[in-house]
């Protein structure tokens, strides 16, 4: 809620953005985060904000019947790699089928525009880098395969309407709001299964003894895994770009990342920098689900919606996030 609770200071005019607090499932008492918010007609669904438990699809159905959107910018999803390991069922219940959920209520109400946050686990441990939209997806976990059937359910129903759809396939999302009002906050069960960014943090802060790095043995040039970190600010104007150029009949896939990849020891030097703390880092076996080097190929981004990441330094993206976790020692209580 605490983000919710900042959305509303910034926008307190009456009917500008509307918060409901609704149920994407079915009757199964499964935990899951999302937040419905109409903001200027736009029907958006955050992953991040408010936890409850999942009734049925009724209150989906109700939204779309009470409230007139003319999009959906569908971001709801519980995105773990290790824990979907752990707890596949409920990732295939929290993604796909939530999904499905999404796509009916639409398809019932006439709302024909649909941005989709996807990401490149649908594409597993390509043979070739840098990965293109037109690499093979073979995800090897199930939050990867769970989003890839998302994807599935939502081409396959494109093409039996007119509508206007974006797949957004997100590579490692870091940083943080750039003027300190947004962070990220995760629940404090997920530490062991969470972001190598807040884990870092959390280290930094003396929350948790060290930082512990899963695997150091991969084909990479320094043995651990290497990612492509793309800075949530640059995150958040791909998805303006995208609804921008929706257009009834077209599906647009596109990767949202920098196109270069950094090691996670290059990730923890850059974090020990941006905190100026003396990190201890201890090394273990590699994590079921991970994959040795994913980066993106982001030239199809720039040549159809002409966006590009701007926030590419690494050690500066940690530097702007490491300022909100100093301001909001307990996330949103502070």
């Amino acid at each position: 809620m605490g983000a919710v609770r900042v959305l509303q200071g910034l926008y307190p005019e009456q009917g500008r953005l509307q918060f409901i607090h609704a149920d994407l499932g079915d009757a199964n008492a499964v935990s899951m985060t999302t937040v419905f918010l109409r903001f200027y007609h736009v029907f958006r669904l955050f992953s991040t904000f408010v936890e409850f438990f999942l009734k049925s699809d009724y209150q989906v159905e109700k939204i779309f019947t009470e409230n007139a959107f003319d999009a959906v910018l569908h971001f709801a999803a519980v995105a773990y790699v290790g824990e979907s390991t752990s707890e596949p069922l409920r990732y295939y219940h929290n993604i796909t089928s939530n999904t499905l959920l999404v796509v009916k209520a639409m398809a019932a109400r006439g709302v024909k525009t649909l941005i989709y946050s996807s990401t490149c686990a649908t594409y597993g441990e390509p043979d070739t880098m840098p990965i293109t939209e037109t690499t093979p997806q073979v995800p090897i976990n199930p939050y990867g395969k769970a989003k890839k059937m998302a994807e599935d359910i939502i081409i396959d129903f494109s093409k039996t309407k007119d509508m206007a759809v974006m797949i957004l396939r997100y590579f490692n999302v870091i940083g943080s709001d750039p003027e300190g009002r947004l962070g990220e906050a995760p629940r404090p069960e997920l530490r062991e299964q969470g972001r190598i960014s807040g884990a870092c943090f959390d280290a930094a802060r003396g929350i948790i003894p060290g930082l512990k790095v899963r695997g150091t043995d991969y084909k990479t040039r320094d043995g651990t895994c290497v990612r492509d970190y793309i800075d949530v600010t640059d995150l958040i104007d791909a998805h303006v770009k995208a609804l921008a150029h929706a257009r009834p009949g077209k599906v647009g896939i596109y990767n949202v990342g920098t196109g270069k990849g950094s090691s996670v020891k290059e990730f923890v030097e850059a974090c020990k920098k941006a905190t100026g703390a003396s990190i201890k880092v201890e090394y273990l076996s590699r994590r079921p689900g991970d994959y040795a080097e994913v980066y993106s190929d982001p030239s199809k981004i720039l040549r159809d919606l002409n966006w590009s990441a701007k926030y590419t330094d690494l050690e500066q993206s940690l530097s702007v996030a490491w300022g909100w976790q100093k301001a909001h020692h307990n996330g949103y209580d502070n």
